[in-house]
């Protein structure tokens, strides 16, 4: 996997602060590491793409304070970035097709991520993972709902996107999303018997209290 001290051979420079107008800067002066990043993510509405699909970088997400899932991986990527963590994404691909995707880092040895999500067991995990793979399997439970399952991962580096403008961009930057869909993922198998038990937990709980965040899961305390 790339890192700081061994980026890949044809990479984007991280900008430096003139780059960034003076909102931009301030929340990066004030989101220093991956747990602040995710705070920040936190309060920032979710970005339901009611009028039309965005894909918004940095820029827009400050402009326009909401983010979606990638969004949100994004602008914590630029953000991070900036205090010396290389830019990775962590992306899920499920049977449904509807991808969920998280800024991944490292920290003592150990893997981490910043998200942001509908669900709150889909945000950030503390850098307590010895591998990806065991990361990802935190969150093979609450990625079940009606239609969601992981069914494979891969983890991506923003800086060889020398010709797309992830961080800074005034618009959307599609080309993020079609790199993501085309790049390899590794496949991931789980269980049967465990899917259909979290599902039937799931629709449940959601039959039960149709607007309560779900949060009955028994690794809450892995959570950002």
């Amino acid at each position: 996997m790339p890192t700081k001290r061994n980026p890949p051979k044809e990479f984007s420079p991280a900008p430096g602060r003139a780059a960034f107008r003076p909102k931009e800067w301030a929340v990066i002066r004030r989101c220093r590491t991956p747990r602040q990043v995710q705070e920040f993510l936190r309060t920032l509405p979710y970005n339901w793409e009611k009028k039309k699909e965005t894909l918004r970088t940095l820029r827009g997400v400050v402009r326009h304070w909401q983010a979606h899932c990638l969004e949100g991986a994004l602008t914590a990527a630029t953000i991070l970035e900036q205090h010396g963590y290389p830019p990775l994404l962590l992306d899920f691909e499920s049977q449904d097709k509807l991808d969920h995707v998280l800024f991944l880092f490292r920290r003592r040895r150990r893997y981490g991520t910043v998200a942001r999500s509908r669900d709150l067991g889909l945000h950030g995990r503390k850098p307590i993972f010895r591998t990806v793979r065991q990361l990802v399997i935190s969150y093979v439970d609450p990625y079940v709902d009606g239609s969601g399952r992981i069914t494979g991962y891969g983890v991506f580096d923003l800086r060889t996107l020398v010709n797309c403008n992830w961080r800074l961009s005034s618009r959307n930057v599609w080309a993020v999303e079609r790199a993501l869909i085309k790049f390899p993922h590794k496949k991931i198998q789980t269980s049967e018997r465990r899917y259909r038990a979290m599902l039937r937990q799931f629709l449940a709980f959601r039959k039960k209290y149709p607007g309560r965040p779900v949060t009955f899961y028994s690794n809450r305390d892995q959570w950002m």
